[in-house]
C-alpha cells in the first residue's frame, strides 16, 4: 500500500524564498483596506502597552513620590480613558485578523479548485490524492494563519521594541544602547536556527502528504483491505510512515526548543548588565525610582516580543513551507490548454478522422503509431484487442483527455486542437467501467448529465436507459441517497444511472469503455438497450471484451500495438478466420460449456433424471467441443 506511493516530490532550498515571501503577502491586496485598518488597531494597542509604562513611571515619580494628589488624579483618569480606547482596538483587530483569516482561506481554496478542474489527466496521474487534498485543507490552514495571526504577532512584537526604545532612549540613552547591542546578536541566533527549522518543517509537510494519501488509500480501498486480510500489514506500513514524520517533527521540535532558551540566555546576559549599571546609576542619583521600574519594565517588554518572535518564526516556517507546496499546485501547467483563437461550434455530427496520429505516454514508447481511421457520422464503431493494444488511448485521444504526439484528429471538418475544450467535451457521452457517483440522490446523480434538465426528462432519460424499473422500486424513487460513491447501490445499478446521465447530456458523440465488463447477464441486457436507444442518435465508439455486445455495430476494429489489424462487420470478420473469429469462438465455446456444465449439474439434481445419460463436466465439454468441431 504505502510503500507504493511513491511521488517526485519538488524539492526546496533551505532558505526563505524571498518570491514565495512576496507572493503570499500579495495574498494580502485585495483587501489592503482590511489590512491598514488590522495593524493601526494592532499598533494602537502596542503603543498604549508602552505608554502604559511609561505613564506608570510618572504616576509614581510625580504622583506618589511628589505627593501630588491632584495630578496623580489627573494620571488615573487618563490611564482609564485609554484602557477602554486599547479594548475598542483590540476587539478591532481581533475582528478583522478573523475576517481575513477566513477570506484567505476561501479565495485560496478557490483558486486551487478551480486550478485543479483546469490541470490535464496526466497531472491525476502523477499526483495521489492525498497529496492534492493535504495542499486545499492544512496547507491553506497554515498560509490562512500566517498571514493574520502571524503577521499580528509579528507586527505587535516589531511595534512593541520600537516603542519601548524610545520611551526608553527618553530615561536613559546610554542605557538603551546597551540594550541595543542584544538585537544583532540575537538576529544572527535566528538565521542559524532557521536554516535548520525550516527544512525540518519541509520535511514534516512532506511525508503528512503522505500519510493523507495513505489515508485515503486505506478508506477508499477498504473492502480489499478487509477482503484480503490486510489490516495488520496496512498498519505496520502506515506506522513506518507515521515514524519517518514523528522523527522530522521532533527534530524541527527540537531545533525551535533549543532556539528560544538561546535568545532567553543571551537577552539575560544583557538584562543582568543592564539592571547592575542602572543600580549604580539609582544610586547616584542618575535615575529616579519610577525611571528605574520603567526602564527595567520596558526590558522585559522587548524580551517578550523577542521570545514570541522566535515562536512566531518556527510556526512561519511551517506556514512558509506550506505556501511553497501551494504554489507549486498553482504554478503546476495543464498539458492541455485551448489556443488564444480556439473557437466554439454548435454541434459535432459528422464525421470523425484519426489522420496518421502518433501517440505515447512515456518518451521512446508508442501507444499508437501511424492510426489512421475515417468514422462516418452515425455509425457504430467497436474497438476489440488485448489489453494494451491502444483502445481507451484511442477514445482519451478522441475526448481530448490528451492529445496526439503526431498527426491529426478531425471532428465534423474541424482540427480538434482548434475547438475548446469544453466544445468537444461537452458534446460526448462517456460510460465507464467503473461508474462514478455523487454523493446525493439519485435525481441529482442523473442529472448531473445536464444540470438545467427538467424532472420529466431525468426521468424520461431513466426508462431510455432502462433504469427507471429499479428506480421505482426504491423506497425514495429518485430521490433515494446513493452514498458517497455510490456505494448504496450495486454496480449495475451504477452503471444504468451513468448510462441514464449520458442518454440525458443528449451527446453527439457516445462512448462506452467495458460498461458491461462487471455486471451480470440480466443487467447486460438492460445496459445493451439503453445503448441502443442513445447509439440512435449519434456517432459510437464501444470498448468490450464481451464480444457479443458488439455483433451489430458497423465496423468492429481489432487493434494490436496500435495498429488495426482486422476490420469489418463482425459476419466479415468471422469469414476471416483471423483474431476477431479466434477470439469470439473461445468466448463463445467457454460461454456454451458454462451453460452445458449448468443444466448437467441441475439434471443431476432431479430425482427422476436418469443420470447414467449426463456425463457431469465432461459431457458438457465434449457436447461443446463437438460443437466446434471440424
Amino acid at each position: 500500500m504505502t510503500e507504493h506511493i511513491e511521488l517526485e516530490e519538488e524539492q526546496f532550498d533551505a532558505r526563505f524564498s524571498g518570491q514565495t515571501i512576496r507572493r503570499l503577502i500579495g495574498l494580502l491586496r485585495p483587501y489592503t483596506v482590511w489590512v491598514v485598518g488590522f495593524l493601526a488597531t494592532a499598533i494602537t494597542v502596542s503603543g498604549l502597552d508602552s505608554y502604559f509604562t511609561y505613564l506608570s513611571a510618572l504616576m509614581v515619580d510625580e504622583g506618589i513620590s511628589g505627593k501630588n494628589w491632584p495630578l496623580l488624579t489627573q494620571y488615573v483618569q487618563h490611564y482609564a480613558a485609554l484602557i477602554l480606547v486599547q479594548a475598542m482596538a483590540v476587539f478591532g483587530f481581533i475582528w478583522l485578523a478573523g475576517i481575513l483569516g477566513e477570506r484567505i482561506r476561501y479565495d485560496l481554496r478557490q483558486r486551487l479548485f478551480k486550478h485543479l478542474q483546469q490541470l490535464s489527466l496526466t497531472y491525476y496521474n502523477r499526483m495521489p490524492v492525498g497529496w492534492i487534498i493535504s495542499r486545499v485543507t492544512s496547507d491553506t490552514v497554515r498560509v490562512a494563519e500566517l498571514m493574520t495571526w502571524g503577521l499580528l504577532d509579528v507586527a505587535l512584537s516589531l511595534f512593541n521594541i520600537l516603542t519601548a526604545l524610545f520611551f526608553m532612549s527618553r530615561i536613559s540613552w546610554q542605557l538603551t544602547l546597551i540594550v541595543m547591542v542584544i538585537v544583532p546578536v540575537i538576529i544572527v541566533v535566528a538565521t542559524l536556527f532557521q536554516r535548520k527549522i525550516i527544512v525540518q518543517y519541509r520535511e514534516v509537510r512532506k511525508v503528512n502528504s503522505k500519510i493523507t494519501g495513505a489515508y485515503n488509500e486505506t478508506i477508499t480501498g477498504v473492502r480489499v483491505i478487509k477482503a484480503l486480510d490486510r489490516e495488520d500489514a496496512n498498519l505496520h506500513e502506515f506506522g513506518k510512515l507515521t515514524g519517518e514524520m514523528y522523527r522530522a517533527g521532533y527534530r524541527a521540535a527540537w531545533y525551535s526548543a533549543l532556539f528560544l532558551p538561546t535568545v532567553q540566555l543571551i537577552a539575560s546576559v544583557a538584562i543582568s548588565s543592564i539592571v547592575t549599571y542602572a543600580g549604580l546609576t539609582v544610586s547616584n542619583g542618575g535615575l529616579t525610582v519610577g525611571g528605574m521600574y520603567a526602564f527595567v519594565s520596558y526590558v522585559i517588554f522587548i524580551i517578550w516580543p523577542i521570545q514570541e518572535m522566535a515562536r512566531v518564526f518556527a510556526d512561519m516556517q511551517q506556514a512558509v513551507a506550506s505556501g511553497e507546496r501551494i504554489f507549486s499546485l498553482l504554478d503546476a501547467t495543464p498539458d492541455i490548454v485551448d489556443k488564444p483563437d480556439a473557437y466554439a461550434v454548435d454541434h459535432l455530427r459528422g464525421d470523425i478522422v484519426f489522420d496518421n496520429v502518433a501517440f505515447q505516454y512515456e518518451e521512446g514508447k508508442p501507444i499508437l503509431d501511424g492510426f489512421n481511421l475515417h468514422v462516418r457520422h452515425g455509425e457504430t464503431i467497436a474497438l476489440v484487442g488485448p489489453t494494451g493494444g491502444g483502445k481507451s488511448t484511442i477514445v482519451n485521444l478522441l475526448c481530448r483527455f490528451f492529445e496526439p504526439t503526431g498527426g491529426r484528429i478531425v471532428l465534423c471538418g474541424h482540427d480538434y486542437t482548434a475547438l475548446t475544450q469544453h466544445t468537444i467535451q461537452s458534446k460526448i457521452g462517456v460510460v465507464l467501467q467503473t461508474p462514478h457517483l455523487f454523493s446525493g440522490t439519485i435525481r441529482e446523480n442523473i442529472r448531473y448529465g445536464r444540470l438545467n434538465a427538467s424532472d420529466d426528462e431525468v426521468e424520461d432519460a431513466a426508462k431510455l436507459a432502462g433504469a427507471h424499473s429499479f428506480i421505482a422500486a426504491l423506497e425514495n424513487g429518485y430521490d433515494e441517497q446513493v452514498g458517497e460513491g455510490g456505494v448504496l447501490l450495486s454496480t449495475g445499478q451504477k452503471q444504468l444511472l451513468s448510462l441514464a446521465r449520458a442518454v440525458l447530456a443528449k451527446p453527439d458523440i457516445f462512448i462506452m469503455d467495458e460498461a458491461t465488463a462487471s455486471v451480470d447477464t440480466l443487467t447486460e441486457a438492460m445496459i445493451q438497450h439503453g445503448m441502443d436507444t442513445l447509439m440512435k442518435e449519434c456517432t459510437s465508439f464501444v470498448i468490450a471484451h464481451r464480444l457479443s455486445t458488439i455483433r451489430n455495430a458497423n465496423r468492429i476494429l481489432v487493434i494490436e500495438d496500435g495498429r488495426i489489424k482486422e476490420m469489418g462487420t463482425h459476419r466479415d470478420l468471422l469469414k476471416q478466420g483471423g483474431h476477431y473469429y479466434r477470439l469470439y469462438t473461445q468466448q463463445f465455446r467457454q460461454e456454451l460449456i458454462s451453460q452445458v456444465d449448468e443444466l448437467a449439474a441441475i439434471r443431476e439434481e432431479m430425482p427422476e433424471a436418469d443420470n447414467t445419460a449426463v456425463d457431469g463436466h465432461s459431457n458438457g465439454k465434449a457436447k461443446a467441443e463437438l460443437a466446434f468441431a471440424g
